[in-house]
């Protein structure tokens, strides 16, 4: 068999584990006859399958120099993909293999103590005495923007954001998306990406959102992040190259992996800091009705809990190998990630659900970030832009980055 015949029959397995698992099959932009076509299988039948493609993958020959960056990638999809199939039959593995097997990435082993220094520099910079979480909620909720407003401030943000990331990258003229604002979910936003250069992007309102949180998302979700992301592979490497094995996006796999941390790092691309303080100062602070003389110290404390985000794999790591019980997972959260109870809470359920997924979010934005500023240094916005979207079209798993 070919590639491209391994990759078809690849793309048919990712939608029979989506009969099992209707979170799997993120987005899917390819035949509808092969979707419609899917019938719900055992799961040994996967397995047996998932074994014959590896099998055939790495039998193929040596490929040309400009196919073995897609090979290479195709391989750690198939393998993330059994290894999927054999969590949903029943295997557990330890939290660190789980994320090695399916996101081909291990987060680095922290401990409490590894925190203590960034909470006592937060300590310095919070006002008030006393418990650091009960002073940051306090401190937070000048910065939450009205539900009133939210829509105004969002909108802003991701026009901005979209304004800048079209600069740099050139988009289809029929691209577009559209917002709904949703409850009662384990995520703070989402996008689904429909195909045709097309997003329906849905932010959760359960909780108030704060300031910062309005560039974020709209760079996250949308532009330069998972709407940019999925429509340059499906107009360049699916309808152009016809590399097919990328029409469908299964959640657990080295996609998400590059998807999560290039839109992570995507924010800091499309708004680097002082360009995003100044934007924030004059158009969404004043839009949420929150003083903008505020913001410099604001985004000083955000720069320090940035630091703490690997508190959440700590925690996720120790609650889901058993080391740790919800009450304990829940104090450490919000002693180390900073999060009040009901956010700590959310974020457990995220845990719970997504398990070792959690690791893209931030190993995937550090191991993103490594591969661009190696080859366009950190000051060069039209260099750092170009490998950025090169490595969109480009994918690559985080042991491929390292290399």
């Amino acid at each position: 068999m070919t590639l491209n015949e391994i990759a078809e029959a690849y793309v048919k397995l990712v939608l029979a584990i989506g009969q099992h698992d209707a979170d799997y099959v993120d987005a899917y932009y390819g035949p509808a006859a092969w979707q419609a076509e899917t019938i719900k299988q055992p799961l040994a039948a996967l397995l047996q399958q998932a074994d014959a493609l590896l099998r055939q993958a790495q039998a193929l020959p040596a490929p040309a120099p400009a196919q073995q960056c897609r090979q290479d990638f195709f391989l750690r999809l198939l393998a993330a993909a059994r290894a999927y199939i054999a969590q949903l039959a029943g295997t557990r593995l330890p939290f660190d293999a789980e994320s090695a097997a399916l996101y081909d990435a291990v987060s680095p082993a922290l401990n409490p103590a590894d925190f203590d220094a960034i909470l006592a520099e937060l300590d310095q910079l919070l006002p008030g005495q006393g418990e650091l979480n009960a002073r940051l909620s306090a401190y937070q909720r000048a910065f939450e923007i009205p539900r009133d407003k939210l829509d105004a401030v969002f909108s802003a943000a991701i026009a901005e954001a979209r304004a800048r990331t079209r600069r740099y990258i050139d988009l289809p003229p029929n691209e577009d998306f559209h917002v709904e604002y949703v409850q009662d979910k384990v995520w703070s936003a989402y996008n689904w990406y429909k195909g045709d250069s097309y997003s329906l992007i849905q932010v959760n309102t359960d909780l108030p959102m704060f300031i910062s949180r309005a560039i974020d998302l709209a760079s996250h979700e949308g532009y330069p992040g998972h709407h940019v992301f999925n429509l340059l592979v499906e107009q360049q490497l699916v309808r152009q190259n016809g590399w097919m094995e990328y029409c469908v996006c299964p959640l657990y796999s080295p996609m998400s992996f590059l998807a999560e941390g290039s839109a992570n790092y995507g924010i800091e691309i499309a708004f680097p800091h002082a360009e995003r303080l100044q934007f924030e100062k004059e158009t969404l602070f004043p839009l949420a009705g929150i003083n903008p003389d505020l913001a410099e110290r604001y985004y000083q404390i955000q720069a320090v809990l940035q630091k703490l985000s690997y508190a959440g794999n700590m925690v996720a790591q120790r609650y889901l190998d058993g080391e740790i019980a919800e009450p304990a997972a829940l104090a450490m959260l919000m002693k180390y990630a900073l999060s009040d109870q009901q956010r700590s809470t959310q974020r457990l359920r995220f845990i719970e659900r997504l398990r070792s997924y959690v690791i893209n979010y931030n190993l995937g934005q550090d191991t993103v970030q490594a591969y661009v500023e190696r080859r366009a240094g950190s000051e060069n916005a039209q260099q750092r832009w170009q490998v950025f979207a090169e490595l969109l079209l480009q994918p690559k798993s985080a042991a491929m980055m390292a290399e």
